[in-house]
């Protein structure tokens, strides 16, 4: 009996020292689990962050291209904004495979080069689709009479740089010597209250463009 008693007082003295040392070891995977829940918060919060910052950074700026058209516009290449903005307007516009119908005509009147080397100008540029409103027979005898075409295309250019807030509600010279109207605000823009401006404010090595969806006549 003496026996079994000392056993059993020596199983508890045991136990009583590795008791601590076991709780000390669960503190401390305790504490270590905290830490490790903190650092992924703040990896977590730092992540966020860097989300906002990019979402930032992709926010369109009021310089950029604007308007439905523009998803039509290549992603890279010659005929990118990218591309295009490194080209004077008229070789620009021929590296855009929606103005195909302008830049023949521009060619046909010879215009090319006044285009290409003029300084600070707008374009307000008819698309292929644009073109297609015209019935063929009008179309084709504009195409064919020199004289006619350079007055329409020129009309179609005005002597300056056109920001988006100045479109809002101006009047402005072109270089066919005649005026021409526009009105809007945001990303919706008409031209003489008719022509929609499809894809605004492309830059050119010379020019900034408003593409638009109808060819605007000169009175």
């Amino acid at each position: 009996m003496n026996a079994l008693r000392l056993r059993r007082a020596a199983v508890a003295v045991a136990a009583a020292a590795v008791l601590p040392f076991a709780l000390a070891a669960c503190s401390d995977s305790g504490a270590d689990t905290g830490a490790a829940g903190t650092d992924s918060g703040a990896s977590a919060a730092a992540s966020t962050g860097t989300g906002s910052d990019m979402a930032a950074g992709t926010d369109a700026s009021a310089g950029d291209p604007f308007g439905p058209g523009c998803a039509s516009v290549p992603q890279d290449g010659a005929g990118s904004f990218a591309g295009m903005a490194k080209d004077p307007v008229a070789t620009a516009a021929s590296n855009n495979p929606a103005l195909s119908t302008l830049v023949a005509a521009v060619k046909q009147a010879g215009l090319v080069d006044t285009l290409n080397t003029a300084q600070d100008i707008t374009v307000f540029a008819p698309t292929d689709d644009a073109f297609a409103k015209i019935p063929k027979a009008d179309l084709d005898k504009v195409l064919a009479d020199k004289e006619k075409l350079t007055e329409i295309l020129t009309y179609h250019v005005v002597g300056q740089k056109l920001t988006p807030k100045q479109l809002e509600d101006g009047t402005f010279e072109t270089l066919q010597k005649s005026t021409l109207t526009t009105k809007g605000s945001g990303e919706e823009y008409t031209v003489n209250d008719t022509s929609k401006v499809v894809c605004g404010n492309v830059p050119t090595a010379n020019a900034t463009v408003y593409i638009v969806d109808t060819v605007l006549m000169p009175k």
